[in-house]
């Protein structure tokens, strides 16, 4: 629990709604005065009518006295707001002493309120508007409509006890209508930093997304052209005495392979991460006959709806690259269907499985954000079978079990 969260139950949260615009340091503080000036202190206009009862009192000190409290009053009040709505000049009231302060100046300006209205009389009440609307900020909502509920009262029986003041609803409504005024603002206020709280998450959440897309592509296509390079590279070893040329060939093939993953990197980093189903088929078909496997590889891809092809190839890749992994397989075959895509093998299955974990969860992720399914199964007496569906494709088979494989 924060410090902010221990605030007493009665302590209001401050309208701070300038703070995400406000500058640091010093400039924010100075904008801070600035704005607390335009906002809150052309209300203060209302407290000229106290000003100039002050100044015609008969009696010339408790005049200027009068005078002289309604102006502190007015400053006090201007501080205030500032420290509330920016924290305690600058910093945000996190601790208790920053608390406290805000109770202090609230303090005050009860003290100078009480001051005003004994030396200025009855007009000097309307202090009392400006002390109920500082309670807004100050407390929660509940105490601060009990201190304003309070000052009407107050001020009903001060006018019935003195015969010298004269009853006037207009006060008790001022107290009502600022009060409703100043919490509405509050309110918006508070939605408004919500709001903003909300965008700044989805936008660390983008951020977050775009780099586990990023982590997953590359994983997917450097493990996928690293694993076909170094098959290449160990039948191009093997060849180099028995047969020169081919072994050649195949160095040549090495570098081409190499040439097509840096541009497959630039494609993932650029953000172009469309790959071909038909060209993950040749190429599965032509790493597959490298590495010795018996391959049953599928030629057309013209019945595979368009919005699954991507997904698709993103399956025979990492398919291709587990069994050339892990499986040591003698025969792999790849069935299309409109719907799905199934890579099947006779090797030893997910017990050969050592580091496709990685892998299977990212195509797990890309087949959930194109509603399909992945499904991989044990085959009996041997082999791996993994199939990516459209979302209510048949998957089940009676001659297979599904297996923890993640």
């Amino acid at each position: 629990m924060s410090a902010t969260d221990r605030r007493p139950a009665w302590f209001a949260t401050v309208p701070d709604d300038a703070d995400a615009a406000a500058p640091e340091g010093e400039e924010r503080g100075m904008s801070g005065l600035v704005v607390s000036a335009l906002f809150a202190g052309v209300w203060l206009v209302f407290l000229a009518t106290p000003i100039a009862t002050a100044w015609q009192l008969p009696n010339h000190v408790r005049g200027v006295a009068g005078v002289a409290l309604t102006i502190a009053f007015g400053a006090v009040y201007l501080l205030h707001f500032n420290a509330a709505r920016t924290g305690s000049f600058g910093a945000r009231p996190t601790s208790g002493l920053n608390r406290l302060r805000h109770l202090a100046w609230y303090a005050l300006l009860v003290v100078t309120a009480l001051a005003c209205t004994l030396v200025v009389g009855q007009d000097g009440t309307a202090t009392w508007v400006f002390l109920a609307v500082a309670g807004c900020w100050t407390f929660r909502l509940w105490i601060a409509l009990a201190v304003g509920v309070g000052l009407i009262v107050a001020y009903e029986l001060l006018a019935w006890l003195y015969t010298g003041w004269e009853r006037d609803a207009s006060l008790g409504g001022s107290i009502l209508l600022a009060m409703i005024a100043v919490s509405g603002a509050m309110l918006a206020a508070r939605r408004q930093r919500a709001l903003v709280e909300v965008r700044r998450e989805n936008a660390r959440l983008a951020v977050q997304d775009e780099r586990n897309r990023m982590a997953r592509d590359l994983h997917d296509i450097l493990g996928h052209s690293l694993t076909v390079i170094t098959v290449k590279a160990e039948l191009a070893g093997r060849l180099l005495d028995a047969d020169p040329v081919r072994a050649r060939a195949e160095v040549a093939d090495l570098e081409r392979l190499s040439r097509d993953a840096l541009s497959d990197v630039r494609r993932a980093v650029e953000g172009y991460r469309e790959i071909s189903l038909a060209g993950e088929l040749a190429r599965a078909r032509e790493v597959l006959a490298a590495a010795g496997i018996r391959a049953e590889v599928p030629r057309a891809t013209d019945e595979v709806s368009t919005d699954l092809r991507e997904l698709f190839a993103w399956t025979v890749r990492e398919a291709i690259t587990n069994i050339l992994r892990h499986s040591r397989a003698q025969k792999c075959i790849i069935t299309l269907t409109p719907t799905s895509v199934t890579v099947t093998d006779d090797g030893r299955g997910a017990q050969g499985s050592s580091g496709g974990g990685n892998g299977l969860r990212g195509l797990r992720e890309r087949a959930t954000a194109a509603g399909a399914v992945l499904v991989t199964r044990q085959r009996e007496p041997s082999g791996f079978e993994l199939t990516v569906a459209a979302s209510g494709t048949p998957t089940t088979s009676r001659t297979t079990r599904e297996t923890t494989q993640a």
